[in-house]
């Protein structure tokens, strides 16, 4: 999995059935360097058919780096660095060749998750809840609980683990939050070339002006009944809200929109969740994690207080997926993605001869 936060590509193990969680095995991340990084943010907002510059290089090279340091795996779910998504209008950009990628590691791949939820007329994310059934069931939860995932963007997904398959109606509802650590990294690398503020160093310092806070929580797209999805630079305003702040100040309370924008996403469960579990980048963030338990009504846990991996959890999602597309399975439903029913996604290439 590589993230619209631009770090770098997570990969990781899992033994399962695409239904069931048997082991956890290894993980590697493979950080992008300062000039991978930049171009990828040059390609950000591109469709198929742009010049895409270095970035289609860059995406493969990282990835058969990461991938080439395993033992065999069956099979390889591979997500592409999503470009541009537009659910309701061109589509969904996911960049990568899976097929280069099957040849060059000499394993089946599966790819392109998204764009058939989308061609019949789903938002295309987020796609993970499927794997937080398993991971609830997995962890023995008898209420509903909810993860949410703070990564570029926020994506929040209830589960109901009493139900039988993550597709079953009143099992999951999934949906992007708002934004997350994409446009705090934005801020601190326009205004100090940093790549992430890190532990929230920067934001533990600042005031949050409420006035920016306010106009932020204007913005339509909370008013709107979930599923639904974001591209990572549907909130662009946020910088222009936060242009005359100082630096701590801006992070403050780009943090604090973060936050709320959970705390707004929340509303929408069916039911208020026993806990919150966190994974992603965000649960790094002390301010952002104390913001979030101070502002909702239930614990709010970093994913490792249940014995699962934060870091690694989206990777272990796509693991998961590439297992239920070769077996047949669904992986998106109308609750998680608003597709009109259930629906599988994702190619499948194999290298010659195999």
């Amino acid at each position: 999995m590589s993230g619209t936060s631009l770090d770098g590509v997570d990969a990781a193990m899992l033994r399962t059935d695409g239904e069931t969680i048997f082991e956890f095995g290894p993980s590697q991340y493979r950080a992008y360097s300062d000039a991978e990084r930049a171009a990828l943010k040059a390609a950000l907002g591109c469709w198929p058919g742009d010049d895409l510059g270095a970035a289609p290089q860059v995406c493969f090279d990282a990835h058969r780096d990461v991938l080439g340091q395993f033992g065999a795996a069956e099979v390889i779910g591979f997500h592409g660095q999503t470009l541009a998504h537009d659910p309701q209008g061109r589509g969904t950009h996911q960049m990568g060749d899976g097929a280069a990628l099957a040849e060059a590691l000499r394993t089946p791949v599966v790819w392109d998750f998204r764009s058939t939820d989308v061609a019949l007329g789903g938002q295309g994310a987020p796609l993970a809840p499927f794997y937080h059934f398993a991971c609830a069931k997995w962890i023995g939860a008898t209420e509903p609980v909810a993860f949410l995932n703070l990564g570029g963007v926020g994506n929040l997904t209830w589960v109901d683990p009493g139900k039988a398959r993550p597709q079953d109606e009143g099992a999951l509802l999934a949906f992007d939050t708002g934004p997350a650590n994409a446009p705090i990294n934005d801020l601190v690398s326009e205004r100090l070339g940093l790549d992430c503020d890190r532990d929230g160093a920067l934001a533990r310092t600042g005031r949050v002006e409420e006035g920016a806070l306010e106009l932020f929580l204007e913005e339509g797209y909370f008013r709107k009944i979930p599923p639904k999805s974001l591209d990572r630079d549907d909130f662009s305003l946020m910088l222009d809200l936060v242009r005359e702040l100082s630096d701590a100040d801006a992070a403050a309370t780009m943090t604090a929109m973060a936050a709320t924008a959970v705390m707004q996403g929340m509303e929408h469960c069916p039911s208020p969740p026993g806990r919150v579990l966190v994974t992603g980048g965000g649960r790094h963030n002390p301010v952002m994690m104390r913001m979030l338990a101070a502002g909702l009504d239930c614990p709010v846990e970093p994913v490792e207080a249940v014995g699962l991996d934060g870091d690694m959890l989206e990777a272990q999602a796509f693991a998961f997926l590439a297992v239920r597309v070769m077996r047949g399975l669904p992986t998106s439903a109308p609750a998680t993605t608003g597709v009109a029913a259930p629906v599988g996604g994702g190619q499948i290439s194999r290298p010659d001869g195999v």
